[in-house]
């Protein structure tokens, strides 16, 4: 079999001072995601990661240092006059390469500019403390990033294929990080050619997102409680779902957490210092809501946006079962 192996090329980043100038310095907070992510600096984003290249004809594809400064451009336009805080920035799946002149040397005696580096996916949060809300005594932030992951992309290709991009605009819950994102605030394939489609399409979501509709949903939750009875019987029913046949799944809203989750889920349902049952074992609907998005902070990068839009679609469906408005799997 022949091997035609990926190649990687460094090149010069152009870096946007607007990231700098525009954008506060964030300070040191609890992590947005967990998993086996690293934190990362934009700086080093931008000058130590190496960027991938299309194989045929060895061009760029869109580097993720030039994937923030469009995100970052597009928020400061958008919110002008707003408080920005500077990109969090995590990453994972590292690449890990040397130079040809090292290639016969021990690991251990590699010198940090024999070495080279990428990694595979990438994740940002830009949040906007400005802008905020309040749902359950919890205080919400308006909160902007994008997921990056070129193992998504077509390596063997030429430039100017698709290249995928995922963008989200939500809130973040400053009490525990965890993120609340809706469908219309959510671009889960994004697909462009350059960084000015780029650039556009963040652009274009930003001004067309309504915060509104993401509170209206948010805000009802703590009026809902389940029973400890109930909360027992939807966590199992929530195990069950992975196992079901895939004809009965067809009929069930899905449900896209896997056991690891579920289990954190339960786990905190007795000991989350913010969002645990009452002394009765009852637990409303944005504390449920909150246990689901905590433990989503333990996905991967490339699925963590997918649960997030899942945790809100999964409470809103258990809280029209409550409400009499249809008949809910998970509760029967």
């Amino acid at each position: 079999m022949d091997y035609n192996p990926v190649k990687i090329e460094v090149l010069p980043v152009l870096y946007t001072p607007a990231v700098e100038h525009q954008a506060e310095r964030q300070a040191t907070s609890p992590a947005f995601i967990d998993a086996n992510t690293l934190l990362a600096t934009l700086d080093e984003v931008h000058h130590q990661h190496l960027i991938p290249v299309f194989v045929k004809d060895n061009e760029p594809l869109i580097s993720q240092g030039d994937f923030i400064n469009a995100t970052v451009d597009a928020v400061s336009d958008v919110f002008r006059g707003e408080r920005i805080q500077y990109p969090q920035v995590r990453v994972s799946h590292p690449i890990k390469g040397r130079i040809p002149d090292a290639k016969s040397k021990p690991a251990s005696q590699l010198q940090e500019w024999e070495k080279t580096l990428y990694y595979e996916r990438m994740i940002f949060a830009i949040e906007i403390p400005s802008i905020q809300d309040t749902v359950g005594g919890n205080t919400l932030s308006l909160t902007i990033g994008g997921m990056k992951a070129y193992n998504l992309d077509n390596l063997y290709n030429r430039k100017g294929a698709d290249e995928h991009f995922k963008v989200f605009i939500g809130f973040q819950n400053k009490v525990c990080t965890n993120m609340c994102v809706w469908t219309d605030g959510y671009l889960s394939d994004l697909r462009v050619k350059n960084v000015d489609q780029l650039r556009m399409a963040i652009y274009m979501m930003l001004r067309a997102y309504n915060q509104d509709n993401l509170l209206h949903r948010v805000r009802c939750l703590p009026e809902y409680t389940l029973s400890e009875q109930q909360f027992a019987l939807l966590l199992g029913r929530c195990r069950m779902y992975q196992h079901l046949p895939n004809n009965t799944k067809q009929h069930i809203p899905p449900l896209l957490f896997g056991d690891t989750q579920l289990g954190a889920v339960c786990k905190d349902y007795y000991r989350d210092e913010s969002f645990c049952r009452e002394s009765d074992g009852s637990i409303n609907l944005w504390r449920l809501y909150n246990l689901f998005t905590g433990a989503n902070k333990s996905s991967y990068i490339d699925t963590f946006l997918d649960r997030s839009v899942n945790a809100l679609q999964f409470v809103e469906q258990v809280r029209a079962g409550l409400d009499g408005q249809g008949t809910s799997w998970y509760l029967q």
